[in-house]
């Protein structure tokens, strides 16, 4: 009993202790849980309509929009901007297509198979002319290609070479179905939506005078600025009610952040300046007194390899082209800068011929078990074919076409390396004359060439180029690193930061509305993780030293403001506010002013500009030149007023206030209505307005763009 006792005496410390932990586990497991979702969250890339795209997912889109980019332009690489563009398509086109399909799913709207067999044989679809199954003798999209490549596809390839070309083929082909689909189904929602905004021959004679009917009228302005900024009062009153007045302009639809930063980019040193320029002037020496050109070239570590081929000017840079233009051959220049590629340059020019850009030729290529056998035989197709024989005849013997083919200068000029085989081949084209035949030997074999045409004629360069950036050393470098990261360490601050960044030679800078869909932070390269911090920092953080750009940037960041997305605070928009408070209180005075004004005479007493201005339909704006402003509203006013009538009531503009008398007014010459045509161009404008759908659906999708956080 007497341990009864006791422990029951412990109870409420037992109470303590289990409910400490059952609150441990609770919240283990809701942390869990937090980090689940978390971890989540930072896998996916957006959302849309509730649905989510994950990494991988969008990964694979801008795969499939790349190889088709790669396919449609012949190239093997894109470059950083090419690529966020690419990125930014696909984010748009998913999120397009999500809307869309949503709303057309709810009307019961969709493109059949049969609508895109349709459209496949129509063949006018401006993608379906990106294809190539486009008939050569027609111009036109060709179906039936199109069906025997997919029937051949589907049979397979037994050669792995020719599968997977078939493949490639295949799933671009896929990628402009999918697109035809998605785009045709927009087009027809957005039709939909145009047929609700119709057009008459009522509507379109209106349409046609608004814009055809012009009036000549005399002006009297009274510009806001006549009247002193001192002279009005704005109360926080009038701002707020201004601000209830216009609040749908001031909404945003993603989160903006405002930054302060110090960007520094590392420059050179006069010692790293003076250490080049020994190197450069060591190589014009060097050119000067004969020394191999290729060699000179490689030590120095030139950007542009010397090929000993002779190219157009054209294929050099600019400045090295004009370099080229004017010397003669023999001539070497002293080292010299250009600023807009920041580089030191030493040219020699070692020959300069007249060459043709286009070569028309055929070839033999002769191999053998060894390269004597091959030398053999090669000396016997060149004697038969110095003979007379036929050289088509003669490949065909040897398993080839020997048939022409073109080659020209832009095929080779932007080589950077070129072996002896490949540079002896080509010099041996741009040098034979038309019809003549050479037996060409290489490494491994030979090569029985006959030039048959040659054309465009120019000037071709056998040039060394000794082309090197001026860059900083590794202790200039590392003394900025260690300057900078002094400052960033003794100011962890905005104030401080504000405070002393000129004691240390840096400069602050702001940036406001910064968006997470940007590529690079206050237009640097290499950044991301600079966009992650500010898109996860907190008001008044300042980040670490961060290294971006090409390694030459030093950046240092602090978070100043969020704004979330929705409507903007009233304070972000004051000063904005204002300057249209402070008209609408100049409105007031100058109205005051005119009060009882009848006529132009009287405006002119008044203090009123007077101006006759001219060809005013209720179409356009009228542009007013005593106020410098755009007036909407002048032209609407304007409309209403009968010829010969003077304004009942002052026009408030964006510029001033107005008054007017109506002096003349007639159609324009040499137009006449076309019922048609001009519904015509309602219905297409009617469709443009159709067009602005997206937005609002976009606003309604609940859209989270989270790229920032991988790309």
């Amino acid at each position: 009993m007497a341990a009864i006792g006791k422990i029951r005496s412990w109870g409420p410390i037992l109470v303590g202790i289990i409910g400490v932990a059952l609150f441990a586990f609770i919240a283990g497991d809701l942390q869990r849980s937090c980090e689940t979702t978390g971890q989540q969250r930072r896998m996916q890339v957006g959302e849309v309509l509730g649905e989510k795209l994950s990494v991988q997912d969008f990964q694979s889109l801008v795969d499939e929009y790349q190889d088709v980019m790669k396919m449609t332009q012949g190239r093997d690489n894109l470059t950083d901007e090419e690529m966020n563009s690419l990125k930014d398509q696909v984010w748009n086109n998913f999120i397009q297509n999500k809307l869309v399909s949503n709303e057309a799913e709810k009307i019961g709207l969709t493109v059949t198979d049969e609508e895109l067999q349709n459209m496949l044989r129509e063949g006018t679809n401006p993608m379906l002319m990106q294809t190539p199954f486009v008939n050569r003798e027609t111009g036109r999209f060709d179906v039936t290609q199109l069906t025997q490549f997919i029937n051949e596809y589907k049979k397979g390839q037994s050669n792995p070479q020719v599968a997977e070309q078939y493949q490639t083929l295949y799933r671009y082909w896929q990628f402009i179905e999918k697109t035809l689909r998605q785009q045709t189904l927009a087009m027809k929602y957005q039709t939909l939506l145009s047929q609700c905004l119709l057009s008459n021959p009522v509507s379109a004679k209106a349409a046609f005078a608004n814009q055809n009917v012009e009036s000549t009228i005399l002006l009297a302005s009274l510009p806001y600025s006549s009247v002193n900024d001192k002279d009005v009062e704005v109360s926080d009153k009038d701002l707020k009610a201004k601000y209830n007045e216009q609040k749908e302009r001031f909404r945003q639809l993603a989160e903006t952040r405002d930054i302060k930063y110090v960007a520094f980019q590392v420059q050179p040193s006069q010692k790293d300046r003076a250490a080049l320029m020994a190197t450069m002037t060591d190589a014009a020496e060097q050119l000067k007194a004969g020394n191999a050109a290729a060699e000179v070239v490689r030590k120095a570590q030139s950007q542009i390899a010397y090929t000993g081929l002779a190219v157009p000017s054209s294929a050099f840079p600019r400045d090295i082209a004009q370099k080229v233009d004017s010397m003669a051959v023999g001539e070497t220049t002293a080292p010299f800068e250009t600023k807009s590629d920041n580089t030191l340059n030493v040219v020699k020019l070692l020959s300069k011929t007249q060459l043709p850009d286009s070569v028309e030729y055929r070839v033999i290529q002769v191999g053998g078990e060894t390269v004597e056998a091959a030398r053999k035989l090669a000396d016997s197709i060149y004697t038969a074919l110095k003979g007379g024989a036929e050289f088509e005849t003669i490949a065909q013997k040897y398993g080839q076409q020997g048939t022409k083919q073109w080659m020209t200068s832009a095929m080779y000029q932007s080589a950077q390396t070129i072996d002896a085989d490949t540079r002896s081949y080509l010099n041996t084209l741009n040098t034979l004359a038309a019809g003549e035949l050479k037996n060409v030997e290489l490494t491994q074999g030979n090569l029985i060439l006959q030039v048959t045409d040659r054309r465009h004629m120019i000037n071709k360069y056998d040039v060394a180029v000794v082309k090197h950036t001026i860059d900083f050393s590794k202790e200039t470098y590392s003394a900025a690193y260690n300057k900078f990261s002094q400052f960033v360490a003794e100011n962890k601050t905005v104030d401080l930061m504000e405070k002393n960044a000129a004691k240390f030679g840096f400069e602050i800078n702001s940036r406001a509305d910064l968006l997470s869909s940007e590529h690079y932070v206050v237009g640097l390269r290499a950044t991301r993780d600079v966009m992650k911090w500010i898109f996860e920092a907190k008001t008044g953080d300042v980040s670490p030293l961060y290294e971006c750009g090409n390694n030459d940037n030093l950046l240092v960041v602090a978070l100043t403001k969020i704004h979330p997305a929705g409507y903007r605070d009233f304070d972000d928009v004051r000063e904005q506010l204002k300057a249209q408070v402070v008209n609408d209180k100049k409105y007031e005075v100058l109205c005051q002013k005119v009060s009882g004004v009848s006529d132009i005479a009287a405006a002119k007493a008044k203090g009123a500009v007077v101006d006759t201005v001219r060809q005013i339909t209720f179409a356009a704006p009228v542009f007013v030149q005593s106020t410098a402003s755009s007036e909407p509203a002048l032209s609407g006013a304007v409309a209403a007023v009968e010829k010969g009538k003077f304004s009942t009531h002052p026009v408030k503009g964006n510029g001033g206030v107005f008054l007017f008398q109506v002096v003349d007014r007639k159609e324009r010459e040499g137009v006449k209505f076309d019922a048609k045509a001009t519904e015509k161009q309602l219905q297409q404008q009617a469709l443009q307005a159709a067009g602005r759908f997206m937005q609002e659906l976009y606003q309604k999708a609940g859209v989270v763009d989270n790229r920032y956080l991988f790309f």
